[in-house]
């Protein structure tokens, strides 16, 4: 229960940090995506070293579910990002988060915070174990470009609106076997 209560805490912190840099009050996302009546879920994955070298699992994929995800990993560093066309390992700390911003944050900001493809490598040195921890709106809650960012900025949305629950229903589909939900959404 510690660890729940005070990984909300940073990922309130973190939006608080992306409300302020956008010109909006400290509480904006949390308040406006209903963060209080919010999901937050814990997915532990334990991956044992595998006999190639390197080797990718599962389906690269943009970071889906809330607006935030902490992750945690051991020493074996396994999150790889795409960044132009490439993957790349992130190294870090073990026992530090890194912080993945989700879907929802690219649709809210109309693109000014990403949503990056990533996807889990393995290797066959030692076992890899990472933690998500991904802080999301309420179900019902409408994702779609912050008004007062539309005021402020004068540009069109880029994304469909849509409720959480039907775009993780879109996600789960089918529809995007090796394709992003955002080909699906796009204004």
């Amino acid at each position: 229960m510690e660890f729940s209560k005070r990984t909300r805490e940073v990922a309130l912190e973190i939006t608080r940090a992306i409300s302020e840099s956008l010109g909006l009050e400290p509480n904006y996302i949390h308040d406006a995506m209903n963060m209080d009546r919010g999901l937050q879920m814990l997915a532990a994955n334990y991956y044992l070293p595998c006999p190639q070298p390197e080797h990718a699992i599962g389906i690269p994929h943009h970071t889906d579910h809330g607006l935030v995800t902490l992750l945690i990993q051991n020493e074996m560093n396994g999150l790889q990002v795409e960044h132009n066309g490439k993957w790349l390992t992130v190294n870090g700390p073990a026992n530090g988060f890194f912080v993945n911003l989700a879907d929802q944050m690219q649709i809210l900001t109309n693109g000014k915070y990403k949503s990056v493809m990533h996807r889990a490598t393995v290797n066959n040195k030692a076992t890899r174990i990472s933690i998500a921890i991904p802080r999301g709106p309420c179900v019902d809650t409408l994702i779609a470009l912050a008004p007062e960012l539309l005021e402020k900025e004068g540009q069109a949305p880029k994304y469909i609106g849509m409720n959480y629950k039907e775009y993780i229903q879109l996600q789960q589909s089918g529809k995007n076997y090796m394709k992003s939900t955002f080909d699906h959404i796009l204004a």
